[in-house]
């Protein structure tokens, strides 16, 4: 296939749009099933890109949920507690444990459900029975995968009455080593952003704490090969094999942290007890027992135990999750990685990330400030490294 003609652009108005290989080549890619626009290409091709170098990274299965060109988490394939499992909507899922893909997916699917609504998937293995199960039963645009067994292929075909979007990829497609894009008919080219991320990347520690376990390597990695496909300014939170909370596109950088902190937070506080046993009614949907778990523990806009509303969703009226026993689960925490595109230009980050238990941190290093951000750091038993490396993208 030389090109594919899509629907439209970003927006309806936008066309016509297609996708092509400039040298007219053939495109590296099959599409199995259904129409995939142009915000899903977008999404499928940077999420291929950081499925397919976490598994180079670390040799474990890699999965990423993406929502508009940014990933809501990203995970490999280590299976999940009985808390987690329930806390992802998958403790009912038989033999989930012998399948390293669907470990990954139901982690990084189910790290900000909320968010993921509506997502696209990448898969850095060939798509098994399992993964596909747990794909069928979510809300999602789409998929990419280097391939589909066959009978993961047929559940898939199923799902949105036949028009899933399934994707195939040449696993060994390199792409050119310049790229170009158009902005207001001005045409930008840059080197592709081929640098590796690896465990020597986070030799260079400046703080008094130097003991980095391989766990905390581990999961730096992931956090730093996430925010190389995820729209900057971004920081990103991580542990046990996935990301945890993503900040993405924010201009402020003490912005980025907040809103990542308050990801990893919620994903926590989902495993919290209170959480994992509210009373829900058998009718009430799953994307909606995300919205109320959200309202349950961030008290968004609605009261979700106020009177007059729980009776909608719960068949008993739940006690509230009160603000001490957010602060102590919370307190009780540590050992998370954290990840920062660019440097942190102040010590309110530092102070921000201890809250959701941030213990490793991998930043570029090179501010004026980072004096005090190494002290900090110090103040607080962290290990950081600098990496030299900033990882923008846009």
């Amino acid at each position: 296939m030389k090109e594919f003609e899509l629907k439209y652009g970003c927006n309806p108005n936008q066309k016509p749009s297609k996708i092509f290989m400039k040298d007219g080549s053939d495109l590296p890619i099959e599409i199995l099933c259904g129409r995939p626009g142009y915000i899903n290409f977008l999404d499928a091709f940077n999420s291929w890109q950081l499925v397919k170098e976490l598994k180079g990274a670390l040799g474990l299965p890699a999965v990423t949920s993406f929502k508009h060109v940014s990933p809501t988490s990203a995970a490999v394939g280590i299976p999940l507690s009985d808390k987690l499992k329930k806390a992802c909507f998958v403790d009912d899922i038989e033999n989930l444990d012998e399948s390293p893909l669907a470990c990954a997916y139901a982690r990084a699917r189910g790290t900000d459900r909320m968010c993921s609504f509506g997502d696209w998937v990448a898969l850095s293995d060939v798509c098994d029975v399992t993964t596909a199960l747990l794909i069928k039963r979510e809300v999602s645009d789409g998929v990419i995968a280097p391939g589909y067994e066959p009978e993961a292929l047929e559940i898939l075909k199923s799902k949105r009455k036949g028009n899933y979007n399934i994707v195939k990829i040449d696993p060994d497609y390199v792409p050119a080593p310049t790229e170009n894009k158009d902005v207001f008919g001005i045409t930008f080219e840059q080197g592709r952003n081929n640098f590796e991320i690896n465990k020597e990347l986070l030799s260079n520690i400046v703080t008094a704490n130097k003991d980095m376990p391989e766990s905390a390597v581990r999961d730096l990695i992931i956090a730093l090969i996430t925010l190389k496909y995820t729209q900057s300014n971004s920081v990103c939170y991580a542990v046990d094999g996935q990301a945890i909370g993503v900040g993405a596109g924010q201009q402020s950088r003490i912005h980025c942290t907040r809103l990542a902190g308050t990801k990893a937070d919620t994903w926590f506080l989902r495993q919290h007890d209170k959480v994992l046993n509210l009373p829900f009614k058998d009718t009430l949907g799953r994307p909606d027992r995300d919205n109320v778990i959200d309202g349950y523990i961030n008290r968004n806009e609605e009261d979700v135990c106020a009177e007059g509303n729980w009776q909608k969703y719960f068949t008993v009226k739940p006690e509230p999750l009160t603000d001490a026993e957010i602060r102590a689960y919370l307190d009780s925490i540590d050992g998370i990685a954290l990840g920062s595109d660019a440097f942190f230009p102040f010590s309110d980050n530092i102070e921000r990330a201890k809250r959701s238990g941030v213990k490793y941190i991998a930043e570029p290093g090179g501010s004026i400030r980072d004096d005090a951000v190494i002290e900090c750091c110090d103040k607080y038993g962290m290990v950081m490294s600098f990496t030299g490396m900033r990882l923008f993208h846009h």
